[in-house]
């Protein structure tokens, strides 16, 4: 089984919306049993908050449910644990490099770098675009499943 974990800045956005959106298709492809998928902060800002109501909708709008997700921060123990740590843009790699220390099991992956444009997950917190985010993170994760 491989092991998941999403991750951005807050967990109330971009991570928990890659979580369910992986785990859907991970489902629809039959895959479901071959993966173990979470998502976490890099930060401190949103810890036991719920997902942020725009990314619930936006999920909601596809039949996704993020119901009963609320925000937690990434652990040393989460790095040993997970397979890969896959991440939602720049900061966040760099934030966690801060957080944990060098990437000593290569672990630390951006997601859009599976697509055929790499680059960062579109944030909508700053830009309150919260469908450019959807297309990111389902093109994302729909390489990812296919990598993996």
């Amino acid at each position: 089984m491989k092991k998941l974990l999403f991750v951005c800045h807050g967990n109330i956005c971009r991570s928990p919306m890659a979580e369910f959106v992986m785990k859907k298709l991970a489902k629809e492809a039959g895959r479901e049993g071959d993966f173990e998928i979470a998502s976490a902060a890099t930060s401190t800002e949103e810890l036991g908050n719920p997902v942020y109501p725009p990314a619930k909708r936006k999920l909601a709008e596809h039949g996704i449910s993020c119901q009963g997700k609320i925000a937690r921060q990434m652990t040393r123990q989460d790095y040993d644990y997970y397979d890969m740590i896959i991440v939602m843009d720049r900061n966040n790699v760099r934030n966690l490099h801060r957080r944990l220390g060098e990437d000593s099991g290569h672990k630390i992956v951006l997601l859009m770098d599976f697509t055929d444009c790499p680059g960062d997950v579109a944030d909508p917190w700053y830009t309150g675009d919260f469908e450019a985010t959807w297309r990111d993170i389902l093109e994302g994760c729909t390489a990812l499943l296919k990598r993996l």
